[in-house]
């Protein structure tokens, strides 16, 4: 297996932890085990930053053109609408 094919399986297993971190703390009512998660979910989401920058860096990874001011706003008046 190529250092790319590792890099993406990795990112790929994170963002679904991610995603299972986000369900688990919502239904979580024990403070001390929503907050140790939530320190998971932090840790996890930090390593994953800094290895998708690593995977661009390497060129690995190509991101998708940054939104433009007005995209964002637009995004922004809708959500607060809805």
């Amino acid at each position: 297996m190529q250092e790319k094919e590792i890099v993406a399986d990795v990112l790929t297993g994170l963002k679904g932890s991610l995603g299972n971190y986000a369900r688990i703390i919502a239904e979580t009512s024990n403070p001390n085990l929503r907050q140790t998660l939530q320190e998971i979910r932090n840790g996890d989401e930090q390593f994953q930053f800094q290895l998708a920058n690593v995977a661009m860096q390497k060129g690995y990874y190509k991101p998708a053109q940054a939104a433009s001011v007005s995209e964002i706003t637009q995004v922004r008046t809708e959500l607060s609408q809805g």
